[in-house]
């Protein structure tokens, strides 16, 4: 079967994209690890020996740029519905992470140790309806969160991507109240077209 015409632009696209072409001549997994980059240059976010869940994981952009920082001290625990080829220093959760098995999981892989860093890339399976997609990435936003103030030791860091529309300045308030303070950025890397942006909550009360 030929690929649609719009899908024949957005691979077009997509292969010109400058951060994909940079990803593969540095090695990077993803585009998404400048996304990162760009946050940590500016706000310093990760260190050596530190304790990380990444969540939405797959293909590894992110868990591949905190390795290189926490180093062989830290430990890195990445999550995802979808397969993820296998990185030194990270232990990996195949699942969906709004399942109540796969959140238990993740606990129990933390044996009740508190996280220095939380940080979610994820994103709902689109549909193409823009009200029950933005549904679906707030829930999914929210579920993050809960289970961020649930992991997270005192003055650790929430990193999420976000969608404006409904419901984004409720979130960012929920945030305010359980950080000591809340950055909403958009990185260069986000495309322009995009609705995202990155809450980034540090100093968890």
């Amino acid at each position: 079967m030929s690929r649609s015409k719009s899908s024949h632009r957005w691979l077009q696209a997509h292969h010109n994209d400058p951060y994909v072409l940079q990803a593969r001549k540095q090695g990077y997994r993803s585009r998404a690890s400048y996304k990162l980059l760009e946050l940590q240059e500016k706000y310093k976010i990760l260190r050596p020996g530190m304790r990380v869940v990444d969540l939405g994981a797959t293909p590894g952009g992110w868990s591949q740029v905190v390795a290189g920082f926490v180093g062989k001290h830290g430990q890195i625990i990445a999550l995802d519905r979808l397969p993820m080829d296998p990185l030194p220093g990270v232990d990996f959760i195949l699942g969906d992470f709004d399942e109540p098995a796969v959140q238990q999981a993740l606990l129990d892989t933390l044996a009740g140790e508190p996280v220095d860093l939380v940080m979610s890339d994820m994103a709902p399976n689109i549909s193409g309806n823009k009200h029950i997609d933005s549904a679906r990435a707030g829930a999914l936003t929210e579920l993050a969160l809960d289970m961020a103030i649930e992991m997270l030791k005192l003055g650790g860091t929430f990193l999420t991507k976000v969608f404006h529309g409904e419901g984004f300045d409720a979130f960012v308030k929920t945030c305010r109240a359980q950080f000591e303070q809340v950055r909403v950025r958009k990185p260069a890397a986000s495309k322009s077209s995009s609705r995202e942006a990155y809450v980034l909550a540090q100093g968890r009360r």
